[in-house]
């Protein structure tokens, strides 16, 4: 399981490509092995009220989460990070040359005892292959 969440300052609406970027996050996160492809989430939130460092409207923001399920040794987990990192950098690069925007990511594994799902796309995908 990972679950990707991504939010974004809405002065960056028109400028971020978010299909693009989800796919290059997504490459990188299969490419990783650690995650079944039945699994992998994203998901976009633009948010239009935000204020950031000095409060000069051209300061932008993009910041990247992700649930991953519980069972991952720290190594994994710091590999796998360091992987999606360096893609959401790569990617925003361009956006990053031209103007104030700070870049975040975090990974939050979450506990077994409080994870509930229901997920039939594990078995579609094993019958399309």
């Amino acid at each position: 399981m990972a679950h990707f969440i991504l939010e974004y300052s809405g002065n960056l609406a028109g400028k971020l490509d978010v299909p693009s970027l989800f796919r290059a996050l997504h490459a990188t996160a299969v490419e990783t092995g650690v995650f079944p492809v039945g699994g992998i989430r994203f998901r976009a939130v633009r948010c239009d009220d935000y204020l950031i460092a000095d409060g000069n409207p051209d300061n932008a923001f993009v910041h990247l989460s992700m649930k991953m399920g519980h069972g991952r040794t720290l190594e994994v987990r710091k590999a796998v990070g360091e992987k999606l990192f360096t893609s959401l950098c790569a990617t925003l690069e361009p956006i990053f040359q031209r103007r104030p925007l700070g870049i975040s990511f975090e990974i939050q594994e979450l506990n077994p005892d409080l994870n509930f799902k229901k997920n039939n796309m594990h078995d579609r995908l094993k019958g399309s292959g």
